[in-house]
């Protein structure tokens, strides 16, 4: 037995117990006025399951076989006409309740056709009766659809509300790890520096102390060195994460720093989409430089041979936003979150802190950076920067 719970609404309880009430007490006593007043119970109960126009079509049918065999025009079951106007003034808009209040008045004002040729239409008392019932089915439909929509706008400003608190929750909780990792990385770089210094000398000595003719001395003295420079070059890449960066900010064009880091990419087909007036902004042309041009790099490597990467610009109110969009590979749902964050990579030689560099340095111009991306279809990074 389906369990009700699932389909009964607190408001549908008030409907069925008005139904009841119509079925006990009503004059109306016809087989055909108390079968319809079940049905539309029922009908009532599992209304949530059903299209919203098509629920209320089926009851406005319903409505008008009970009030044909309860009386017709002087039917006192006109009040639950009511109930598809309310309907529809909670699940349309202003025009849909519109509509449906217009079709609940012709709908009791078919009746009066009904009534025979010789029969003048009773404007007095009983036509001013019918006038009321207009009005009313009017007024009611108005004001449960302001309040409804005043409900609606409430609920979306509390989903956005929401919303903004767990992206503002998000920021927190990565700029705390952020932070962290970077006082752990300053820490632990430093102590690596001066034995890393140590091991280059030791290597460059002992190539100048054995002889040419020891080839194996020689090379594993080369790998020293070389692993040495690496290993420096990746400590470099450390610091420059965990140290705070000082902003040199001056006024710039964003389309013509955009052009200097296309320039610099070579070899790459990338299709520009500037939005014309955008006034300059502040910062730091060379760190920012450095953001579009990883950027532009990554979105070039997850590119297909051939692809086109799609360098955009546009105003939104008092910020300037920079898309950089491409076609290729796209992420992984369950990566999105956290392809920000120090040393997460998927690339087999990659190290990961590209992108949490580019993030940390548009965050300190201000502004964020976030990205929308579904797998096999692409990606789309958006860089937002203050006015």
């Amino acid at each position: 037995m389906p369990d009700l719970r699932r389909y009964l609404r607190p408001q549908d309880l008030v409907w069925l117990l008005a139904l009841a009430a119509t079925g006990i007490f009503s004059p109306y006593r016809d087989p055909k006025v108390l079968w319809s007043l079940a049905a539309l119970a029922v009908l009532q109960i599992f209304d949530s399951r059903m299209a919203p126009a098509t629920s209320i079509l089926i009851k406005l049918s319903l409505i008008w076989i009970m009030i044909y065999y309860g009386g017709q025009i002087e039917s006192g079951l006109w009040v639950i006409l009511l109930l598809p106007v309310i309907s529809a003034a909670t699940e349309f808009g202003l025009l849909g309740t519109a509509i449906f209040t217009l079709l609940a008045c012709l709908h009791n004002a078919s009746f009066l056709l009904l009534l025979e040729q010789a029969q003048s239409i009773p404007w007095d008392p009983e036509g001013r009766q019918f006038g009321l019932r207009l009005v009313i089915l009017i007024v009611v439909g108005f004001l449960v659809n302001q309040l409804a929509e005043a409900s609606r706008r409430e609920t979306r400003r509390f989903q956005e509300t929401a919303a903004k608190l767990e992206t503002a929750e998000a920021e927190v909780r990565r700029s705390e790890r952020l932070a962290a990792l970077g006082q752990l990385t300053a820490g632990l770089a430093h102590e690596l520096r001066n034995p890393l210094g140590t091991m280059k000398t030791s290597a460059e000595l002992l190539a100048r102390s054995v002889s040419k003719e020891n080839q194996i001395a020689q090379e594993m003295s080369s790998y020293i060195s070389t692993e040495v420079d690496r290993t420096n070059s990746l400590i470099t890449r450390f610091l420059d994460f965990a140290r705070p960066k000082h902003l040199r900010l001056e006024p710039g064009d964003i389309s013509a720093l955009l052009d200097r880091s296309i320039a610099s990419l070579p070899g790459i087909e990338i299709y520009k989409n500037y939005a014309p007036g955008i006034p300059q902004i502040k910062f730091d042309a060379e760190l920012l430089e450095r953001v579009f041009t990883n950027l532009i790099l990554n979105a070039a490597q997850a590119s297909p041979p051939g692809g086109v990467v799609t360098v955009k610009t546009q105003l939104l109110d008092d910020k300037v936003e920079v898309c950089i969009i491409d076609r290729g590979s796209g992420i992984e749902a369950k990566n999105l979150e956290s392809i920000f964050n120090p040393f997460f990579t998927t690339k087999p030689e990659g190290v990961g802190l590209g992108l949490a560099i580019c993030s940390k340095i548009v965050d300190e111009h201000g502004g964020h950076i976030t990205v929308e991306s579904t797998a096999g279809e692409g990606s789309v990074f958006h860089v937002i920067l203050p006015l």
